[in-house]
């Protein structure tokens, strides 16, 4: 059974993980991605850029600052209405989300949307204890804005206060008039957008699947209000397409639509795609109607013209929005799970990452069978020709089980290795991870064996 002490032990000790600030006692909600992490989290940005934004005619793309003038905040609403329920123990003072202190020792009860006064009751009702201390005694739930405060310049004074920012929504419609007035977009057209954003969320331990900072891809697609449920059913198809694509297990996603009483205060309607992980379903990637709630708004506190002008007909009308959004920290931590197996081989037990090749950290590892001067001779020049199409390790250890090993938990599709045959008919023996099959192939054939291999179609 896989379990979440499983994964984060693996992504430790094969590098794809680490926690922040480990040496000084970390920091909660914070992680570090290390080499194959950051691999991950590359490969997986590239083929959602590929699919959403350079194989198609219609969305382009925009990078925005972290810091935005504050006014924006208060204009988008997330200053009054960017909220999570928190409570915290009085005897310890550790402080947690309540509906997940709820949901964690209490299966059957729904607390999404719950007020305060209805959270507060509940946990006293049901005596939940804290999971730091174990005493029993709350403060009452309160309501805590998700985003992160902080100052420009020197002085902290309420002149210089701003925000990082907590999406990456409102930098695109910020620039919507700069796009209209740039580059030649008509309506329906999206504009997308990747980068880290910010939100000071209490969680119970889940690795990264929730945290301070974390990596998102999205776009906004414009489009007329009237065709606005067509969009949606087509982007909620592009998502799944895509979700499947990267090799999700379809028995462990669903969609699950939000009520009205827990959507955003922008969204008219929100659905998202959940994962089956170990502690239960949770959203990976939203869809949300924002209808024309954020221009609007920041035409009427801005004074700034932000309506689109149709060419054909001449009417002018303010855009309603279609947004799908991708965790992008959460789809490694996703894949991950998902890719994890432990299988008997003889008496031993092997793990292995079974990334599809497509988006494995290393795509070839290359290995000499001894610790031979000629053998590891030839696999260097191997090696070094690999490398100039494709992510290629290197291991000359000498044992091969467990060179196999450690690239079956790094989630390395193909192995080479140079045997003293190789030195005979210039071929070497290429081990399929999966399968664990192995098979000879001629040394100067291997460049078109992989990129068959590896080929990549995400449409």
């Amino acid at each position: 059974m896989i379990t979440m002490d499983n994964i984060v032990a693996l992504a430790k000790r094969r590098g794809f993980i680490y926690p922040s600030s480990e040496i000084y006692g970390g920091l909660a909600n914070t992680w570090d991605f290390g080499h194959y992490g950051v691999l991950l989290k590359n490969n997986l940005r590239d083929l959602w850029l590929k699919k959403f934004v350079l194989d198609r005619s219609d969305i382009i793309l925009l990078d925005t600052s972290v810091i935005l003038n504050p006014k924006v905040w208060e204009a988008s609403g997330h200053v009054a209405g960017f909220s999570d329920a928190l409570v915290d123990c009085k005897n310890c003072r550790y402080r947690t989300r309540a509906d997940h202190l709820i949901e964690n020792k209490l299966k059957n009860i729904k607390v999404e949307g719950l007020s305060p006064e209805k959270l507060t009751k509940i946990i006293q009702d049901n005596k939940l204890k804290c999971p730091h201390c174990g005493k029993s005694d709350f403060t009452e739930v309160r309501r805590f804005n998700l985003l992160f405060p902080t100052h420009i310049g020197i002085l902290q004074e309420s002149k210089s206060l701003a925000y990082l920012r907590g999406e990456l929504a409102q930098g695109i419609f910020l620039n919507f008039r700069n796009v209209l007035d740039t580059i030649r977009v008509k309506i329906p057209f999206g504009i997308a957008s990747q980068g880290i954003a910010f939100r000071n969320e209490i969680t119970m331990g889940q690795s990264v699947f929730r945290t301070l900072q974390f990596d998102l891809m999205e776009f906004e697609y414009f489009i007329e209000e009237k065709e606005w449920k067509k969009h949606y059913e087509y982007w909620q198809k592009e998502m799944w397409k895509f979700a499947k694509k990267l090799g999700l297990n379809e028995k462990k996603l669903r969609w699950r639509e939000h009520e009205e009483y827990e959507r955003s205060h922008y969204s008219k309607k929100t659905m998202d795609i959940e994962y089956e992980f170990p502690f239960g379903w949770k959203e990976i990637w939203g869809l949300a109607y924002r209808t024309d709630y954020d221009l609007r708004n920041h035409m009427e506190k801005s004074g700034k013209d932000l309506t689109y002008k149709d060419q054909k007909t001449g009417k002018s009308f303010i855009p309603h929005v279609i947004e799908p959004t991708f965790g992008l920290s959460r789809l490694v931590f996703t894949l991950m799970i998902d890719s994890f197996k432990e299988e008997k081989v003889g008496d031993s037990l092997r793990t292995l990452m079974s990334f599809d090749p497509r988006i494995a950290p290393v795509k070839v590892a290359v290995f000499p069978l001894q610790k031979d001067d000629k053998l590891k001779g030839i696999a260097k020049d191997i090696f070094v020709d690999l490398k100039k199409d494709f992510v290629v390790e290197f291991d000359d250890s000498g044992n091969i089980g467990k060179m196999y090993r450690r690239q079956d938990e790094i989630g390395t599709p193909f192995c080479v290795t140079v045997d003293y045959q190789t030195a005979q008919d210039k071929s070497v023996t290429v081990r399929d991870r999966d399968s664990m099959k192995q098979e000879r192939v001629k040394a100067n054939s291997l460049k078109e064996y992989f990129k068959n291999k590896l080929k990549v179609d995400f449409n």
